[in-house]
């Protein structure tokens, strides 16, 4: 339902600037911003003019974000002269992957936004309504280096084996198809920490992933949930990996060998139906190819399909992330019965890991994709001298799956993370 506090009265004013340099703009304890390609937008320091956070209630987060930002946007007063995705009203969000979570899912408006997409470049100042307009924003020197080593955390090596030949022999038994199962690393960085540092490694090596940091959340997504523009719908589905090889030959032979894999083509199906099925009530068209392609990161391959189609109803984005979310690439098959495995086969609470991230603008259109290989970075304490920091990863458990496999698959899954920790 529609939030029953005051909505806020905001105006957004969008202006064509010369492009710039992002990450320096960006506040480098609680960076906000979402990048891929050198394109994107960054929050400029740590002003936000508006907050959506929402708590477990026992529904869906991501219908509660929905609702909340119609009523924000529907108040706002936006002047766009540049039109560009990204530009007018915008808000980063992040959900979390359990409605029961005791994390909160996040939409967040920064008082001021830049961004670039290609050679034109932009900034959005946000205000209440009896403001005055802010000032021009200006870069933030980046802090000294750190790094973190993270640990095991409630699932050990050998645990996290068992829960995969448990859920294996649960398939064995008809109780699911497929169940995603995940495990944590955890460790903690100094209090002061320039986090845009993390950010800036995770571009460079990363540079085809959404790059994300919503609320402490920083990771490089290889996974589009969904995207809105304009009334067309896209979203990139992306299940069955293995780790890229040491040598040319024999990363080729990696992915030859995933096309191949008759369990990881059939985990593929699963996750693309359960995208097709959740997005259909909301579409007036809506197409997948046949045949999955194999998209190559810099730490593995993975089986992809792209499924695109035509906005019905006038959904918002933030609509369409709560008709999928959890889909089956990072929940399982059949979802309630894939949950309800999660749940007594993990041994914590996930927060934001798999969770949607991404944003929104006043016209309800946006880019969302799935908190993968990041972490959640915790709120230092007055006085303290570290922060927390917890890392997830998990693979797609299915009637065939090996628990050392899949074991090994997650620590190919925590190497974006850990390295630009290191």
């Amino acid at each position: 339902m529609p939030a029953t506090h005051p909505v806020p009265r905001l105006v957004a004013v969008t202006r064509e600037i010369e492009p710039r340099e992002l990450i320096a703009l960006a506040d480098p304890r609680d960076p906000l911003l979402w990048l891929r390609r050198g394109d994107g937008m960054v929050a400029a320091g740590a002003e936000r003019v508006a907050e959506i956070r929402v708590s477990s209630t026992g529904e869906s987060r991501a219908a509660r974000l929905a609702d909340d930002w119609r009523a924000l946007a529907a108040a706002a007063t936006v002047d766009d002269t540049v039109g560009l995705a990204g530009t007018g009203l915008v808000g980063f969000g992040v959900s979390t992957f359990a409605e029961d979570s005791p994390a909160d899912a996040v939409i967040a408006v920064p008082r001021t936004i830049v961004g670039r997409r290609g050679d034109r470049a932009w900034i959005t100042n946000v205000r209440h309504a009896d403001e005055a307009p802010s000032p021009e924003p200006t870069t933030i020197p980046e802090g000294a280096s750190w790094s973190a080593t993270l640990s095991e955390g409630a699932m050990d090596a050998a645990r996290y084996q068992h829960a995969v030949a448990s859920i294996v022999r649960r398939i064995e038994r008809g109780e699911v198809s497929k169940a995603v199962l995940a495990r944590d690393l955890r460790g903690v960085v100094p209090a002061g920490a320039d986090l845009r540092r993390l950010v800036r490694a995770l571009v460079e090596s990363y540079p085809d992933t959404w790059v994300y940091a919503v609320d402490g959340m920083i990771g490089a997504s290889p996974e589009t949930l969904v995207t809105a523009s304009a009334g067309t719908v896209t979203a990139r589905v992306l299940a069955g990996t293995v780790a890229r090889g040491s040598d040319p030959d024999r990363d080729a032979a990696a992915a030859v060998s995933l096309a191949a894999s008759a369990k990881d083509t059939s985990e593929h199906r699963y996750a693309v139906r359960s995208v097709l099925d959740a997005l259909r009530p909301l579409t007036s068209s809506l197409a997948a190819a046949e045949h999955p392609f194999t998209l190559g990161l810099a730490n593995v391959w993975h089986l992809a399909t792209d499924v695109s189609g035509s906005l019905s109803h006038g959904s918002s984005v933030l609509d369409l992330v709560a008709a999928l979310h959890p889909t089956a690439a990072v929940g399982g098959t059949p979802t309630a019965e894939a949950l309800r495995v999660i749940a007594d086969e993990e041994a914590a609470d996930r927060g934001r890991y798999a969770a949607p991230v991404g944003w929104i603008d006043h016209n309800g259109d946006g880019e969302w994709a799935i908190a993968l290989r990041g972490a959640q970075f915790g709120v230092a304490s007055p006085g303290a001298s570290t922060r927390t920091v917890v890392a997830h990863a998990g693979a797609g458990i299915v009637a065939a799956s090996d628990p050392e496999a899949e074991l090994l698959e997650t620590r190919a899954k925590f190497r974006p993370i850990l390295d630009a920790l290191g």
